[in-house]
């Protein structure tokens, strides 16, 4: 099994990083905006190419490999508008180092459109004129490419793509092609429902930049195509009539959130009476405005309406899942939620749909609810709404990299708060280039028997696709099997009461591809993934038992996994790991050893 774990990681070399603008830091965290190496597609290095990546590892134990593997050298990109210098994996670099006399950035340069050669003198040099630098940024995942190439360097698409052009107006949403639950037959008790409506392709940004905002219209028009084209949507799935939520509603959920915040604190606080009661709404009224407070989350006068109808369709969706009018659900909506919190709306998200879907299945008649994020970015609004909640267990799996991939939070040390220590599992791999067999692995030792030993009424996913395989704000390597299979594992638990919910994801093929794959199993599809040999790397086995070795003091059922994984693999504490020295000092100092 050993030799496994060494062969895949052996693998797990990657090409060089090609980054983009993303998503701001929020306030407190190490930067504005971070990014990993291992961004495009795996290539297995030769015997000659240590110069590009020396993280080969033969060592037979993880101390070794820990110590002597390479971590991650990250770049801090100061505007999240602009783009990153493509030099990042080297220890010096000779365009940066000219850049830095010129007071300029490597930002700027790459994102400027002329490069203008200001030499000391150069007046006696004919003809004088600036040297055009022209780009055309890709319709699949937005990235910048030169003029002179016909193919995205980072996913291939062909510029003149428009594989997902689809026209909505053919699902004829509330007539006669799509039906809707209401009124059908015992059936629907088996069937798998879908949410959606057009007016959420109007939320976009108020002035179009040339360089496309990465959470825009046509990721769902990408899915929709996709889904038709399987004979899915319109098709085999039951439709939910769109329907905004209303104030009374949002009201509701903010006092349950007030009552959650009063039971942790063991006091009522005042300070929190007005923010968590009238927020949704308020923030609503400031996105008519165009008021937003961060930069990576753009508004426009339709904004309002669109974030309602996400919340409204997923509050609907639990509702009509619990209710036994459906057995399952997919929610294809935006804006995305999961980084929406409390009292602020950040990270392209407004209103976080996974909570209030949460609140409504609750109010349907759920005791306890358990949401599994998988997008490749931690969910903080979530874990901040339920973080003293027992009621509600949120495990999320994520890029984290030490706190220094967006948004910071999600370490495996934060359980919960008070009596709720333990409801909140976060997975937080070290580094990028995590895929399918990563993600499995920790669902069979972590997930699934934690799950299992909550019994959840009901199931919901944060399904942000942005782990998927070429998307270029993940740099991840899950794919549409992977997915696939995670939710065929989830389809066991609550009696299979399970609603998926669409987050993030970036990459117009991979979200098509990975929502299609997934919203079949919901129809009964087996996945057809091959699980004899899931080995996962070891920097995610390293992350998984230390998850373990936290999770294991609230989740008892977790201790024979635990002890089996020790003993199978030999894992031995790399105190000369920087990183993990400062991991496990943060464990004891959590645990209170």
């Amino acid at each position: 099994m050993q030799n496994q774990v060494d062969q895949v990681e052996s693998q797990s070399n990657f090409s060089l990083l090609y980054e983009c603008h993303g998503k701001s830091a929020p306030e407190g965290s190490k930067g504005s905006l971070y990014f990993g190496e291992n961004c495009l597609e795996q290539k297995l290095l030769g015997e000659n190419n240590d110069e590009l990546c020396n993280a080969r590892t033969t060592q037979s134990d993880l101390s070794d490999c820990m110590a002597d593997e390479p971590t991650p050298r990250l770049r801090n990109v100061v505007n999240a508008d602009e783009n990153a210098c493509l030099h990042g994996q080297q220890e010096s670099c000779e365009a940066e180092e000219n850049l830095k006399q010129k007071s300029s950035t490597l930002q700027d340069l790459y994102a400027q459109e002329y490069y203008d050669d200001e030499d000391d003198d150069d007046s006696d040099w004919e003809p004088a004129s600036h040297f055009v630098i022209k780009k055309w940024f890709c319709a699949n995942c937005t990235m910048p490419n030169f003029d002179d190439v016909c193919h995205c360097d980072v996913c291939g698409e062909h510029r003149e793509s428009d594989f997902f052009r689809y026209d909505l107006s053919q699902l004829h949403v509330g007539g006669e092609v799509v039906n809707s639950y209401k009124g059908a037959d015992s059936s629907t008790e088996t069937c798998t429902a879908i949410g959606f409506d057009e007016r959420m392709l109007l939320h976009s940004e108020v002035e179009m930049k040339s360089h496309p905002h990465p959470e825009r219209p046509d990721r769902l028009r990408a899915i929709a195509a996709s889904l038709a084209a399987a004979g899915i949507f319109p098709g085999k799935c039951t439709f939910i009539p769109p329907r905004e939520i209303t104030q009374e509603a949002l009201l509701m959920y903010g006092a349950s959130l007030l009552f959650y915040l009063s039971q942790t604190l063991g006091h009522h606080p005042p300070r929190f009476e007005v923010q968590t009661q009238s927020t949704p709404w308020i923030i609503s009224k400031q996105f008519n405005k165009r008021e937003i407070c961060f930069p990576d989350t753009y508004a426009n006068e339709h904004s309002a309406c669109a974030a309602r109808l996400a919340a409204g369709l997923c509050a609907d969706l639990a509702r009509t899942i619990m209710s036994g009018h459906a057995r399952n659900g997919f929610a294809l909506v935006r804006p995305p939620g999961h980084h929406a919190g409390i009292k602020q709306a950040m990270g392209f998200c407004l209103h976080n749909n996974a909570a209030i879907a949460a609140l409504a299945a609750q109010s349907a008649g759920a005791k306890k609810v358990l949401i599994v994020d998988w997008d490749v970015h931690h969910g903080n609004g979530t874990q901040e709404i339920f973080d003293g909640n027992k009621s509600v267990l949120y495990v999320s799996l994520h890029r984290h990299e030490g706190g220094r991939f967006y948004p910071g939070t999600g370490a495996a040390y934060e359980v919960g708060m008070v009596d709720a220590k333990g409801y909140s599992v976060n997975i937080p791999w070290s580094c990028g280039g995590v895929g399918d067999n990563d993600y499995i692995f920790a669902f069979q030792h972590v997930v699934l028997p934690i799950a299992l030993e909550f019994a959840p009424d009901i199931t919901i996913i944060s399904a942000g696709f942005d782990a998927a395989r070429g998307d270029p704000l993940g740099c991840c390597d899950v794919t549409p099997a992977g997915y696939a299979q995670m939710t065929h594992m989830l389809t066991g638990l609550s009696q299979g009461k399970l609603l998926v919910i669409l987050e993030g994801g970036y990459n117009l093929r991979s979200i098509s591809s990975s929502a299609t794959a997934v919203v079949k199993v919901l129809l009964g599809e087996d996945p057809g993934y091959d699980m004899s040999n899931v080995v996962p790397s070891k920097r995610s086995l390293y992350t998984i038992l230390q998850v373990l070795k936290i999770q294991l003091k609230y989740w008892p059922s977790l201790k024979p996994s635990y002890t089996a994984l020790q003993s199978q693999w030999g894992l031995v504490s790399p105190n000369n790991n920087e990183e993990a020295a400062a991991f496990s000092w943060s464990i004891m100092v959590e645990m209170g050893k």
